[in-house]
């Protein structure tokens, strides 16, 4: 297993196009309800709003995609709309697990799996198996995810088989047991639907990606609006502690 340093103890490089991008995919409910339409139909054109973002992010060369589709606080929903995003991940795992293994792409699942029932947690199983010897772009899916479990989890994966570190241990001996230690932290970080807050997505990880807010409802979202965040992204200046002279060339 390949580790990457942390943006707090190395400067990772920085290239033009995001190496990975973290998306919360808001908004979905909101753009049927303006359409007088079910929520459960925004959900679906979600999917499609997705689809098209893999797309454009393999085009563009980004290597990482993680996008948020079910928080923990998420079960705090409607029974009958919980109800229906569980079917469609299963439906969707089903049938864009085969497309996404035509396309070299690798798919992760992190969260707890635990409160799922058995067929979604098989369909995951199965999806992630498929993918795995694949070599291009990382679609990393987060559900029933959240940024403390992940800490919290992390911390008691390390303690477990390293108890004796309870005293005293470091940042890098923490890095291994977290769900996305193999993956280099987000460059940048999308939310859409207009709201401008993390939500305990990737908390440890975000320490110093670049935020980038949007008013575009999720099933909206398209290759036009990824290209607005890079060029938001490419336009700023990332100095990981360091002054603006130092960045300059000598």
């Amino acid at each position: 297993m390949s580790l990457l340093p942390s943006s707090t103890r190395s400067i990772p490089d920085v290239a033009a196009v995001p190496r990975h991008i973290a998306v919360i995919m808001d908004g979905n409910g909101r753009w049927a309800k303006k359409r007088f339409m079910p929520r459960v139909i925004g959900h679906q054109q979600g999917v499609e709003a997705l689809r098209a973002t893999v797309k454009a992010c393999r085009d563009m060369g980004v290597e990482y995609l993680t996008v948020f589709a079910f928080s923990s606080e998420n079960w705090r929903r409607p029974a009958d709309e919980v109800s229906f995003l569980m079917g469609l991940f299963i439906k969707v795992l089903a049938r864009e697990a085969v497309k996404m293994h035509e396309k070299n792409i690798i798919l992760k699942i992190i969260g707890d799996r635990s409160p799922f029932d058995a067929a979604l947690q098989k369909a995951m199983q199965d999806a992630e198996t498929l993918t795995a010897n694949n070599t291009g772009l990382t679609l990393t899916i987060a559900a029933n995810y959240g940024g403390r479990w992940d800490v919290l989890n992390a911390v008691k994966a390390m303690l477990h088989e390293h108890p004796e570190r309870v005293e005293n241990f470091t940042e890098a001996d923490l890095q291994p047991y977290f769900s996305m230690s193999e993956a280099p932290e987000p460059d940048l970080f999308i939310r859409t639907g207009g709201e401008q807050r993390i939500s305990n997505f990737m908390l440890w990880q975000l320490a110093y990606t670049e935020l980038y807010f949007t008013d575009a409802l999720w099933p909206d979202f398209d290759r036009a609006e990824l290209e607005k965040a890079v060029a938001s992204y490419q336009a700023r200046e990332r100095r990981f502690g360091r002054t603006s002279e130092q960045l300059k060339p000598t």
